[in-house]
């Protein structure tokens, strides 16, 4: 024996809309109703939210309690309201069609298939092609640009100002840790040895012979 067929979610919403039609009643308990129309109790309060959203079944709170109710004629203006609505939206898309139709009618004027037309074309294409091998040629003297030369000059000017300031930075705490710690002067040095700080740390200069104001000119190697 075949397993009997549950009911859809239109099916329900059908069954349960047709419990409002027949008793044209206000409703507080509609999960009872629901199963003796064969709509299951645990999805009852989904289909009656459905029809609320669909404008199908209102409700209203009166003091605590929520009433739902529907009345045949309701649907019927619903339906209607529906269906001046797809009408207007379908007579919106014909115009629309109408006038993309028209625009690509006349765009087809003047660009009929003809030999004059197709070495047109072919001029185009090897305008483009050129066009683009052109802009190739140019991405290669990017690094030669004198924005990107300006913009390198800028960025060393930035990172050896920050890099002394930080080298000034050092320098103070070490100062402070020799005037507040002097008994621990070698476990400071060998900390100082451990991350880098040695007797040779100081301040950061270009090399006299490489002035920055001239990158831009000759842009040579610069080791900072």
């Amino acid at each position: 024996m075949s397993k009997k067929r549950g009911l859809s979610l239109e099916e329900k919403r059908e069954k349960m809309l047709q419990i409002f039609y027949d008793s044209q009643d206000f409703f507080l308990e509609l999960e009872k109703l629901g199963p003796k129309k064969g709509v299951i109790l645990q999805s009852v309060k989904d289909v009656i939210q459905s029809l609320v959203d669909d404008d199908l079944v209102f409700k209203d709170k009166i003091g605590t309690s929520v009433y739902f109710w529907s009345l045949p004629s309701c649907a019927g203006n619903q339906l209607r309201n529906i269906h001046k609505k797809l009408d207007s939206e379908l007579q919106s898309c014909k115009n629309r069609y109408t006038e993309q139709v028209d625009h690509c009618n006349s765009l087809k004027k003047g660009r009929e298939e003809s030999d004059e037309r197709d070495e047109a074309l072919d001029e185009l294409k090897a305008i483009e092609q050129k066009h683009n091998e052109l802009k190739d040629e140019i991405a290669q003297y990017a690094d030669n640009d004198p924005a990107t030369f300006e913009a390198m000059k800028n960025s060393i000017e930035v990172a050896l100002a920050a890099t002394n300031r930080w080298t000034d930075n050092i320098f103070t705490l070490r100062q402070w840790c020799s005037k507040n710690f002097p008994q621990a002067k070698e476990q400071l040095d060998n900390l100082y040895n451990e991350v880098g700080v040695t007797d040779d740390f100081d301040y950061v200069e270009l090399p006299a012979t490489i002035p920055i104001s001239s990158i831009g000119d000759q842009m040579p190697e610069v080791n900072i």
